[in-house]
């Protein structure tokens, strides 16, 4: 039985699509082998670890899968007044993003409109937060934040420490909007300025692998230019920064291993990274980051829709792994539609747009292995890293119904 570590990035609203993802992986019968054995999260995505956690620990995944999808029903903005609140909100985090709008400080609320109190209520309603206890046997939850008078680092564990509803609001407590949390001795701001989300402090549960939901978009198509995209691509990298050193840093061991400079009875394991993005195409460029201030119900509804959407793609991309790691030509084509094309470039035959499945023998072919110490992406397409005879190369997948409709090899770019 694998042993599976999930790590959830912040990004606000933005992340009713990771509780998509982990409703449909928690559903899913291919993950009846798989433990899960830790979970983390910051800001929007610590919401959805615990709520995750919060089913897992009582070893019901339908409970937990059950109680993302009804914490984000409830969060919405659905009635008039909070329809109309939602749409200041999210114009005033816009006119900010455009400079025609200072930053405000919460401070200069008094508490009872800062919203904290109706966010403590509406967690409170989901987690029974008076009847976690300590539990070793219990998946480990670690919730990201930062203290900002001592700058350190701060994951609250759930194998160490009290999980309250302080330690979520600390996580994503985005100092434009909430004060900073006292709580557990310390004053915290939203974990995005620390580890987004908790990576290092997670290998703790010696999983086999790790699986990171990515809200941020690690790479865009075009260079911003307009002051909302400015203000995004600032967004994403700030909060991409700590995840891709910590990815970078598992990777850099893996290979390690692999090549004999580190040895596992040293203490050192493997891990595979897997990273299930969030597609840069579903992104908005008028709203920019201010849309992860969003509740409309339709727009959170669609991106949890495409959280379920993007986990089938990467289950697929699963299936497809397991049947080329395994040789298997009988797996592979029922991983692949049967009108399914190839395209392959240099290092590889060139080939361009021929029937997939007539070539099966040539994604199966001596020498050609996935490489198990670079992370696999499920992203606009599925990627991985190929090790050949005599270097490196390039896979990429698109899916229809889970399973792969084009497959494109070619050099690492």
């Amino acid at each position: 039985m694998s042993r599976i570590a999930i790590a959830c990035q912040g990004g606000g609203s933005h992340t009713a699509f990771t509780a998509g993802v982990l409703a449909r992986l928690l559903r899913a019968p291919e993950l009846a082998g798989h433990e899960i054995v830790g979970l983390s999260g910051t800001s929007g995505g610590a919401i959805c670890a615990l709520l995750a956690w919060e089913g897992l620990r009582a070893e019901d995944r339908e409970r937990a899968a059950q109680l993302l999808e009804a914490f984000w029903r409830d969060n919405s903005a659905r009635n008039p007044l909070t329809r109309l609140q939602n749409v200041g909100m999210v114009g005033a985090g816009a006119l900010q993003g455009l400079g025609l709008l200072p930053a405000g400080t919460p401070y200069a609320l008094p508490r009872f409109l800062s919203g904290v109190d109706q966010f403590t209520s509406l967690l409170s309603r989901h987690v029974d937060f008076a009847g976690i206890t300590a539990d070793p046997d219990a998946p480990m939850l670690l919730l990201g934040a930062v203290d900002v008078l001592t700058g350190e680092f701060r994951a609250f564990d759930s194998r160490t420490d009290r999980i309250t509803a302080d330690c979520v609001l600390a996580s994503a407590a985005i100092p434009t909007l909430f004060r900073a949390v006292r709580t557990h001795g310390g004053t915290y701001w939203d974990g995005l300025f620390s580890q987004n989300p908790p990576v290092h402090d997670l290998l703790a549960t010696a999983p086999d692998e790790l699986w990171v939901i990515q809200i941020n978009a690690p790479a865009v198509d075009r260079e911003p230019r307009t002051p909302v995209e400015i203000a995004d691509r600032r967004n994403g990298l700030a909060g991409n920064l700590s995840l891709h050193q910590e990815l970078g840093f598992i990777e850099t061991v893996d290979r390690m291993l692999a090549a004999g400079d580190l040895r596992a009875d040293r203490g050192y394991k493997h891990v595979t990274v897997r990273v299930i993005e969030m597609p840069g195409s579903w992104r908005s460029r008028v709203l920019g980051s201010a849309s992860k201030l969003n509740r409309d119900v339709r727009f959170l509804d669609g991106l949890q829709r495409r959280g379920r959407d993007q986990a089938d793609r990467f289950l697929g991309a699963l299936a497809f792994e397991r049947a080329v790691r395994g040789g298997d030509a009988e797996a592979l084509r029922a991983a692949t539609t049967e009108d399914a094309v190839l395209h392959s470039d240099h290092p590889f035959r060139p080939r361009a747009g021929v029937p997939l499945r007539a070539h099966l023998s040539t994604v199966l072919a001596g020498g050609t292995q996935i490489d198990p110490t670079r992370k696999h992406v499920a992203g606009d397409r599925a990627m991985w890293t190929l090790r050949l005879r005599d270097g490196l190369g390039r896979a990429e997948a698109d899916f229809i119904d889970g399973r792969v409709s084009e497959l494109r090899l070619g050099p690492v770019r």
